[in-house]
């Protein structure tokens, strides 16, 4: 697994060995628009030009600003985005940004991690 330097982000992302990206918020966090903008330019960064699959556990996640939900709703080199919680809030907030934001890739709320990876492998592998 490789792991993206932290710099001053908030989320740690990583590559598995699978290809799948691994994007983590740290318990609490509250996400502004800055700390997707930096997360979505780390993404770019570790994806090049290969777009892959990608999983967000958002389970201790305390707010998303809108700003931030705009960010989110940009292309960026994920193919697909599995968003992993494990609570109603979690599950509103998902809902939320689903349901208002046009999406630029298919992208699912799960509560359980497995099936959230096997979801994510249905991607056909990396595209340019």
């Amino acid at each position: 697994m490789t792991n993206q330097p932290a710099e001053s982000a908030k989320g740690d992302l990583s590559l598995d060995d699978g290809g799948i990206l691994q994007l983590r918020w740290p318990r609490g966090s509250s996400i502004s628009e800055a700390d997707a903008e930096s997360a979505m330019r780390r993404v770019n960064e570790v994806c090049g030009d290969i777009r892959r699959p990608m999983l967000v556990d958002m389970a201790t996640t305390e707010r998303v600003s809108r700003g931030a939900r705009a960010v989110f709703g940009r292309r960026c080199q994920a193919s697909r985005i599995a968003l992993l919680g494990s609570s109603p809030v979690d599950k509103v907030m998902a809902n939320f940004a689903l349901g208002v934001s046009r999406l630029p890739c298919p992208t699912r709320f799960f509560t359980s991690r497995e099936e959230a990876m096997a979801w994510l492998a249905l991607d056909n592998g990396p595209a340019a």
